[in-house]
């Protein structure tokens, strides 16, 4: 049987650097880590690889050491006045870290746009060997699994995927038939986190769960084995569990050494 590859991503342990974070991540046993290039609002962390050299030849130099790759940095917003020159370092540098996929958000609310703009960000990030994994998020302009596998169904690049977020997926009206209906091929992996069945009623608390308030998996309301039974078995996850709280109160090696035992007893669980 395959190991399942389990990733350390960015908003579990922030603001950690990234060679800190894949030492972090070899001493626990992960085989993989997530980092942000830009932020994903203004003001928000990340670690500066694209403008950092030092920081990047530091990187590098860890992945070599430990072992630990880089599967996903993030995050590209696909917004109404997209231009892919914009993103040509940001895909140049995740091309230098050898990463795997890039998290793509689509914030257009022209769908036809966004189609041709996704598309068009599929054939940049090809030459760098990477997948686009479009995240549905209910706020965004791809609120649900429906309409992610309609754009990248519609943009038709061999390279477009669709990434499955559990808390995304609970809190949208994407169904467990909705996920069990992406291709395979449509799949380069998903993101692992629990949270209150409880679904916030306002943009402001989703996205304040989202970012600032999960909880490790099997803490929390959502139906994570019967998400995890329309995915494949050997999909990558990557443990996204941001917690304001707990994170400080733990410290990040504990609380990601959680996440992984939290993970696996849920993965093992769902069969």
């Amino acid at each position: 049987m395959t190991q399942r590859l389990y990733s350390l991503a960015y908003l579990t342990t922030a603001p950690m650097a990234p060679p800190d974070a894949l030492g972090l991540a070899h001493k626990l046993g992960y085989q993989s880590i997530g980092v942000r290039l830009v932020p994903a609002s203004p003001g928000g962390d990340f670690s500066p690889l694209v403008d950092d050299a030092a920081m990047l030849r530091e990187t590098i130099a860890r992945i070599a050491d430990t072992g630990v790759s880089i599967f996903d940095v993030e995050i590209a917003r696909l917004n109404t006045d997209f231009r892919i020159e914009r993103f040509h370092a940001f895909l140049e540098t995740a091309g230098k870290l050898g990463a795997r996929a890039v998290l793509v958000a689509g914030d257009d609310p022209d769908a036809g746009r966004l189609t041709q703009s996704y598309a068009t960000f599929c054939d940049a990030a090809a030459t760098f060997g990477l997948t686009a994994d479009l995240e549905f998020m209910p706020w965004t302009a791809v609120p649900d699994a429906k309409t992610a596998l309609r754009i990248v169904t519609g943009a038709d690049r061999p390279n477009g995927r669709i990434l499955v977020d559990t808390l995304h997926a609970a809190r949208s009206t994407t169904t467990l038939a909705d996920i069990a209906a992406i291709p395979r091929d449509r799949l380069s992996y998903a993101q692992l986190c629990d949270a209150p069945a409880d679904i916030p009623a306002t943009v402001e608390g989703l996205i304040h769960t989202a970012r600032c308030a999960r909880l490790l998996p099997g803490e929390g309301g959502i139906d994570l084995a019967g998400i995890l039974q329309q995915l494949p078995g050997d999909l990558p996850i990557s443990l996204e569990i941001p917690n304001d709280e707990l994170l400080p109160k733990l410290g990040a090696e504990q609380w990601a050494r959680q996440s992984l035992a939290a993970a696996k007893r849920v993965v093992a669980f769902a069969g």
